[in-house]
């Protein structure tokens, strides 16, 4: 017994071998995903980077508050006459802590003047001796505070 055979169309034939050849990813869609991946690190990478030197300044930021505190008993308690009274170290009866030099494990503050002076500690970081200064606007309270420091131009405070 002879069955006849069934041939597609041609059309049809087609149809079914374009479908078969469709199953993965062409070399040139993959290289275009890695390109579009590589630019997007180009641009995140330097920007985490920043970000996260932001965030670990504000650790000397934080460090200068007991600092800004007792300028500010001092200026309410003590009654000085002037800023210049106002050192750390100098007068103990002012109450300012002395100054500590920065080194690879500790930050450095400073009080002179009344002006608080910190610089970030002397580690190899790209932090390593950016100032933070906080200058207050007289002996009268309340005590308004300027920032300033290398930490500006820096773009960290």
């Amino acid at each position: 017994m002879n069955m006849p055979t069934f041939q597609m169309p041609s059309t049809a034939r087609c149809l079914c071998q374009m479908r078969a050849r469709q199953g993965g990813f062409t070399l040139i869609e993959i290289m275009v995903v890695i390109v579009i991946i590589g630019i997007l690190a180009l641009i995140a990478v330097p920007q985490y980077n920043v970000f996260s030197q932001r965030a670990e300044f504000t650790e000397l930021v934080s460090a200068a508050s007991p600092l800004r505190t007792s300028v500010e008993i001092a200026i309410q308690t003590r009654g000085p006459a002037d800023l210049e009274a106002l050192d750390g170290g100098a007068d103990a009866a002012m109450g300012i802590p002395a100054p500590v030099a920065a080194a690879s494990g500790v930050h450095g503050s400073q009080v002179a003047n009344g002006v608080i002076a910190m610089t970030w500690r002397a580690d190899g970081s790209p932090l390593a001796g950016i100032t933070y200064t906080l200058t207050p606007n007289g002996i009268v309270p309340p005590v308004a505070w300027t920032v300033g420091g290398t930490c500006e131009a820096a773009n960290f405070c």
